[in-house]
Parts: C-alpha cells; structure tokens; sequence
C-alpha cells in the first residue's frame, strides 16, 4: 500500500497528512501538526520537527513526500528564510529515509483541486473535505494545506502512471 505525506512547512507549526491509495481513491490515514513552538531557539525548535517527522515516517513508512514550494514575498523575505529552515529539515528527514521528495507550487495545487490558482482557503479546504469524504472541514489551515499538497501529489503520480 502506498503512503504520501503531504507537509506544510513551518517553523512554529508544521502541518501533516498523510494518505493512503485505496484502490483508485485517496484515503486519509492520519492528518495533525508537529510544533516547532514559537519560541526558543532555532535548533531546538528544528529538532522538534525533525523528531516529530521521523516519528511519523517511522510509524506510517511513505512512499513519497510531497511538500508546497518556498515562495517568498518581497515584504515578509524573513518569513521565507525562517521556513527554508524547516524544509531543510523536511529533505533531512526524507534523506535519512530515502523518501523522495516532490514540491509542487501552492497555484499548481490550487488549480488543481478547485480549477482556480487562486482560490481561496475556504475554497480549498471545501475541496479537500470533499475528495477525501471528511464530516467537516480540515483544520487548523496547516492541515489543510499539507492535505492540499499530498491530493496534488497523489493525483499527478496517477497521472504519470497512465500517460507515462
């Protein structure tokens, strides 16, 4: 059975979800965040998502992980940096695993799920509870969104499987 972890990185919280191929469909196998804290410093906070990770691809052993793209906005450069440090770790954790990683653009994901890259939030989360038959919406965001990118991944490796 093949696994993806979907991830979206962050310092303070790293969101997860991981799903499973259940014949042609995605199922959800587990879905919650790793924290960083918002406090500390730098390195402990790191460890903390490395070992919540590596817990998470020892008890689940995903075939691929899939994370969002590092974009960066000219007004918040810090914000890109300090999240380069958690994909890092994220690509660290594969390594050690010899898990691949894909990274997909979060308008790449969006459009894929909802036909509009620029969808908003509600939009996506609406999309992601409908593919997966969820009773409610995913939350927190960050859950939301590592789900978003491991739909993405799970739907374009069928693809390439059928088209080559």
């Amino acid at each position: 059975m093949e696994r993806i972890l979907g991830i979206d990185p962050g310092l303070n919280i790293t969101g997860y979800g991981i799903l499973r191929r259940d014949g042609g469909s995605p199922r959800l196998d587990e879905a919650g965040v790793v924290r960083g804290g918002s406090g500390g410093e730098l390195p402990s906070r790191l460890n903390k998502i490395h070992t919540g990770l590596s817990d998470l691809v020892g008890t689940y052993q995903p075939g691929a992980i899939a994370i969002e793209q590092l974009y960066s906005h000219c007004q918040r450069p810090r914000t890109s940096i300090l999240m380069g440090h958690a994909r890092g770790v994220i690509c660290l954790v594969a390594a050690q695993h010899d898990i691949p990683v894909f990274d997909y653009a979060a308008t790449k994901v969006k459009k894929l799920l909802t036909g509009n890259g620029r969808a908003p939030k509600l939009q996506m989360q609406e999309a992601i509870r409908r593919e997966l038959s969820l009773s409610s919406l995913p939350e927190p965001a960050d859950v939301a969104d590592a789900l978003a990118v491991a739909l993405c991944h799970f739907y374009l490796a069928k693809q390439r499987a059928i088209y080559g």
